[in-house]
């Protein structure tokens, strides 16, 4: 699988949980006045938050041995335990995600993406920190061309209640799978 093919998986599995959001937002804004562009306004303003702060990362990181790179896998690995550790502690809660977001303007949905984003910025270092600068560039072409996509389908799923629902109940088991799987990959590529 080639970067695009690469960027397109990594986005969508990191952010599964924005689109339950977005269509929250959508649902919550209904009937407001420019909704759609203020949607992606935020989104966008929250995702390239979180694409400033994993560049950093992932050039700082570079800084680094190139033997060293490959251990940055550590952290998806990391992050995904910790995740389904979460979802397994969680199991029984039947609160609903996502249930108290509210309509908050451009600015709140910014907030809420960057805040959501921790786990993509630690994703994406190690995998932004060994794909070069051409790499590096493709991810985040790939990713802000995706940032409209999800604006789109978050709209489309804020009509269909039954997708909101799945992807609500088992969008939190499949990321830790996912980054699992993401990290030992970073990982193998230094043995």
């Amino acid at each position: 699988m080639g970067i695009i093919g690469q960027a397109v998986v990594l986005f969508a599995v990191t952010n599964i949980d924005d689109i339950v959001i977005l269509a929250l937002f959508f649902a919550r804004g209904a009937g407001r006045p420019h909704l759609v562009r203020d949607v992606a306004v935020g989104q966008y303003l929250g995702f390239a938050g979180i694409l400033a702060v994993a560049l950093a990362a992932a050039l700082g990181a570079r800084l680094l041995p190139a033997a060293v790179l490959p251990w940055l896998g550590l952290l998806p690995v990391v992050l995904g335990l910790r995740a389904g550790w979460q979802v397994w502690r969680a199991r029984h809660d039947d609160d609903g995600a996502g249930a108290g977001v509210e309509w908050a303007g451009v600015l709140g949905l910014a907030a809420v993406t960057f805040a959501n984003g921790g786990d993509n910025i630690g994703v994406y270092v190690p995998v932004f920190a060994t794909a070069g600068a051409a790499g590096m560039s493709g991810y985040v072409v790939v990713f802000l061309l995706l940032v409209a996509v999800w604006v789109a389908m978050g709209r489309f799923l804020a009509t269909r209640p039954v997708v909101a629902r799945a992807l609500s109940r088992w969008g939190h088991v499949l990321l830790p799978v996912v980054l699992v799987g993401l990290g030992l990959l970073i990982l193998s590529e230094g043995w």
